[in-house]
């Protein structure tokens, strides 16, 4: 009874927006970054200067945690999503910093549709988390994680097959590797995703 007469930091859905944010812009830069190959190397710096910003909202929501007292959510939780939104961007800048670095120009239309998928993964999560603020939203918070859920298992299917053809068809070993390894950080993207509806689900839940 104490506990729910004191006053509650909200700052932290201020950085879960801000984070959110990030990620988003991100998203559709790397988005872009596929589009204008030839734009790689300023659009993966711009990719990179995010992933960057990113981090400071991590570290300013790790000592907002510390300092604070009564938080609106479980610690665990508040700990579980500003990390795993942060390591969504890691794994972006990751997919980005790989094809800059690699000199892959010729882009596969699959690692486009992992893109898109990508881009609709991390809306979805920074809407979904932008709904923590109203818990009273129960079914339109597990409706948006359903759809992340969803769109995880649609890129892990285009993972698999986008790698089965790579086998088939790609001749040069070396570029095989390459693009491999980036098809897996875009679809490692999704499950991240996936990883922040599951802690809003165990949130939901928990608060119904």
């Amino acid at each position: 009874m104490f506990g729910r007469l004191l006053p509650q930091e909200m700052g932290f859905f201020e950085l879960f927006k801000e984070s959110g944010d990030l990620m988003v812009a991100a998203g559709h830069e790397f988005k872009r970054l596929l589009s204008h190959p030839q734009e790689m190397e300023s659009r993966s710096r711009t990719i990179k200067e995010l992933e960057h910003k990113a981090d400071d909202v991590t570290h300013r929501t790790m000592m907002l945690l510390h300092k604070t007292f009564i938080t609106p959510l479980d610690r665990e939780d508040i700990h579980a999503l500003i990390k795993t939104m942060d390591d969504i961007l890691d794994f972006i800048d990751a997919a980005a910093q790989r094809l800059h670095l690699y000199e892959v120009r010729r882009i596969p239309e699959s690692m486009h549709r992992l893109a898109e998928i990508t881009v609709e993964s991390v809306e979805l999560v920074k809407k979904v988390v932008g709904l923590l603020t109203n818990l009273k939203s129960t079914d339109e918070l597990l409706k948006t994680c359903v759809e992340i859920n969803k769109l995880e298992n649609d890129a892990d299917m285009v993972l698999r097959t986008a790698v089965a053809q790579l086998f088939r068809e790609e001749q040069d070993l070396r570029l095989l590797i390459k693009l491999k390894e980036i098809y897996e950080l875009l679809e490692t993207v999704t499950d991240r995703c996936e990883d922040v509806a599951n802690v809003v689900e165990s949130i939901v839940l928990e608060y119904a």
